[in-house]
């Protein structure tokens, strides 16, 4: 899918993922995972703001949120005034996002390398922009441990892509693997199919 299109999908979904920010066990996934964000924070992919309520603000001194969606960050504008962040919103694609090379404590991606071209390449900036003693933090879906579901996700895949735009059958942990990231600790809930994972930097 043709990233103009991809982020047109996403523009329209706005209000569905809106409705969806407040699921209680996805919301306690983020809850469990961003609270060990801390210092100057990237959020990447940062969506309507569903982890605005879950950050530490005695911990966290910046947050930076990045998307691709014009009509994402509006709402997460929103979401951060209702929660009395104060975010610098970037609007750009992370694939031609530069940053300064070590320059953050903390870098969050939540729901969202199902839906980039080459993952590892992002990963991979994560680690440059990352502190050496900084935290890396994904939530993620992907494929399942289980045989049978994966072999169904497999199938799925092209239409699930066309109409979500995103993949359902991407292997998050060999993904990580794959990268420069240093994985510390790894939880995976629903056969597998997400995964919470702290990670670090490897320098």
């Amino acid at each position: 899918m043709k990233k103009e299109k991809l982020i047109k999908k996403y523009d329209s979904q706005v209000s569905m993922y809106e409705n969806n920010r407040n699921n209680p066990t996805v919301a306690g996934w983020r809850e469990k995972l961003i609270k060990s964000a801390y210092g100057k924070v990237l959020e990447v992919g940062v969506g309507v703001g569903a982890n605005f309520p879950h950050y530490d603000k005695q911990k966290v001194s910046e947050i930076i949120g990045v998307d691709f969606s014009k009509e994402m960050i509006k709402s997460a504008e929103q979401q951060a005034i209702t929660n009395q962040l104060h975010v610098h919103f970037i609007h750009q694609d992370v694939d031609t996002l530069s940053l300064q090379s070590n320059s953050f404590n903390s870098i969050v991606s939540t729901l969202t390398l199902c839906s980039y071209p080459d993952p590892v390449k992002t990963l991979n900036k994560y680690n440059d922009w990352c502190q050496e003693d900084g935290a890396v933090l994904f939530l993620e879906h992907g494929l399942s441990s289980n045989i049978l579901l994966s072999m169904t996700q497999k199938v799925v895949d092209p239409l699930y892509r066309r109409f979500s735009g995103c993949h359902c059958d991407r292997d998050i942990l060999k993904i990580m693997e794959a990268s420069k990231l240093q994985v510390k600790h790894i939880e995976q809930y629903w056969s597998g199919m997400v995964s919470l994972i702290w990670a670090k930097p490897n320098k």
